[in-house]
Order: structure tokens, then C-alpha cells, then sequence
């Protein structure tokens, strides 16, 4: 029995039901819910709705693999699922060209003022020098993390006349024409634009803090479409205080369950809605309808290639 926790595109029930294999559709799904039905589940597809931990793991004896649609994997305890001998899958790759689409776009956005515009024009304020942009064109951009992400926003800026510097910690000889492999310190005397694309884990919790905050040198815009965890939102703050940089434009919160702030939470977050150098967005940089599908094949070719 294969358990499905989110909602999925289409063509996986209509491949699952297509090869006979059979399945439980719990789209909406808590934690309890799939605690009370994962005894009987030989494969697991999920989204971020569900904390996969050992107490899940541990009550599913028949559990082969889980199917992570999407990139980040930090709910599901890999490590001890690979120790159950269960194999752990995600598909990175169907969303990847999405994120960059996104990124861009918010960089856009923030250089040249359109939302912060487009809200003063409707209310009848006509603010051209107020809002002056600067061009992207010949920019420096730092992107940190060169995985499928980091590398589909590389791909869309080479049609612009920027240089891209690219540091991955676990990634070497990935450098071309129009990419140059460098260290974390090129990037911060240098970058004009930071972009993060990490997953989020031990070694990546709070990567933006104080200490990279205060080792950039060009007041860079930072981007962040890849985990509210990867940046330090006290540290954040704190360098659009003291104008170390242009501003930001960020996908992902530490926190996005708005509703269960505590009162750094809601003061912290006051200040980044009234900045007008900042954007925010509420996770969707990956949630488009043509990364939906791709996910899903994705997600269903590196299963069916785990079962032969």
C-alpha cells in the first residue's frame, strides 16, 4: 500500500492505478492520521505538511521508500530511514527551473521598485525620480549553493550581462563560461547580489549571521528562495538597520505559521512588512503548475527505476 499525504498532480494516482498498485490518497493528512494508517504502507508520498520522525518511521514495518515531491528533506529523518533500509527519494529537479524564475523576479522587483510603485501609482501618487531603479546588467551576482536550483537561476541570468561568482561547499570543477567557482569570501568582498540556494540542515542552520552580515563589502540585495532557517531574521534586520544591505527579497521565514508567533516573532516581522526594500512572499517560489507536474514525474521515474 502506498500512503499519499498532499495534494499530487493527477498523473500520479493515474500511474499508480495504471500499474495496479495500490494506494491511499490522504490529501490534508495530520500526523495522527498517518500514524494511524502507516502500519500498512510499503511507500510514502509526501510534501512538508508532515514531521517524518522516528516514531512514524518505527510504526511502518513494511515501509520501503519515501517520495519526497519537492527538494528540501529536513522533515523527513533520512538518516534513520537509511538505517531501516528505507529508501529516500525527492525530486528536486521538477521545481528547480521555477525557483530560478521566482528568484529573478524578486530581484527584478526590488531593483526597479514595481511592487512599491505599482502601489503608489494606485493611489494616485506619481513618484518617478523617488523611484529610480538600478539595472541588473552588469552586476556581480553571488549564488551560494550550486545544486538544481542554484544552477537554473545561473542558466537565467547568463542572458544578462552579469558575472556570476558560485560557491558550493561539497561541489568543485562546475565552472564555465560564464560561472566562476569561488570562495565565501570572493563573494562577500565582491557581490553586488546574494542569492541562497541550500537545503537546510546542521551545518546550514543560520549560514547568513552575524559574522557574514558583517563580512560583506558592496551592500549586496540578498535573495532568499530556499529556507527561512538558512538566514539569521535578527541578523537580517539588524544589517537593513545599519544599510549593510540594499535590501531583500525573501520566499521563506524562519517561522511561516504567522498565527503562532511569540512577540520577537510579530515585532521581527512588523519591521520586515513596513521595509520598503524588502519583499516578501509566502513560500511559492517552487509552486508553480508546470513544477507540479514535473515533480511528480520526476518523483515517479526514480521510483519506478528504485522497484525494478
Amino acid at each position: 500500500m502506498i500512503l499519499i499525504t498532499s495534494n499530487v498532480h493527477p498523473i500520479i494516482l493515474e500511474t499508480l492505478s495504471e500499474k495496479g498498485l495500490a494506494f491511499k490518497h490522504m490529501p490534508g493528512a495530520d500526523y495522527n492520521e498517518l500514524l494511524s494508517h502507516i502500519n500498512e504502507a510499503t511507500g510514502l508520498i509526501v510534501a512538508t505538511q508532515i514531521q517524518i520522525d522516528k516514531n512514524l518511521i518505527d510504526s511502518a514495518p513494511q515501509l520501503k521508500w519515501i517520495g519526497r515531491l519537492g527538494s528540501g528533506m529536513e522533515h523527513i529523518d533520512v538518516g534513520y530511514a537509511t538505517e531501516k533500509n528505507i529508501f529516500c527519494i525527492s525530486s528536486p529537479e521538477g521545481n528547480s527551473n521555477a525557483v530560478a524564475e521566482h528568484a529573478l523576479g524578486l530581484l527584478l522587483n526590488l531593483m526597479r521598485h514595481i511592487c512599491k510603485s505599482n502601489v503608489e501609482v494606485k493611489n494616485n501618487k506619481w513618484y518617478r525620480e523617488e523611484n529610480r531603479g538600478i539595472e541588473l546588467g552588469g552586476k556581480t551576482v553571488g549564488i551560494i549553493g550550486f545544486g538544481n536550483t542554484g544552477a537554473a537561476f545561473a542558466r537565467l541570468l547568463s542572458s544578462f550581462d552579469v558575472t556570476i561568482l558560485a560557491y558550493d561547499k561539497y561541489k568543485c570543477d562546475f565552472g564555465n563560461d560564464f560561472i566562476i567557482e569561488a570562495k565565501m569570501e570572493e563573494i562577500a568582498q565582491k557581490a553586488d547580489v546574494i542569492s541562497f540556494h541550500l537545503p537546510l540542515n546542521v551545518e546550514t542552520k543560520h549560514f547568513a549571521n552575524e559574522s557574514f552580515f558583517r563580512m560583506l563589502i558592496k551592500k549586496p540585495y540578498i535573495i532568499n528562495t530556499s529556507r527561512g532557517g538558512i538566514i539569521d531574521t535578527r541578523q537580517l534586520i539588524k544589517a537593513l538597520k545599519n544599510n549593510n544591505i540594499k535590501g531583500a527579497t525573501l520566499d521563506v521565514l524562519e517561522n511561516e505559521k504567522l498565527s503562532t508567533y511569540n512577540e520577537i516573532e510579530k515585532d521581527n516581522f512588523s519591521f520586515l512588512s513596513s521595509c520598503e526594500n524588502v519583499i516578501l512572499t509566502p513560500h511559492i517560489a517552487g509552486y508553480s503548475f508546470e513544477a507540479t507536474f514535473k515533480m511528480s514525474n520526476v518523483l515517479l521515474k526514480k521510483i519506478a527505476q528504485y522497484l525494478k
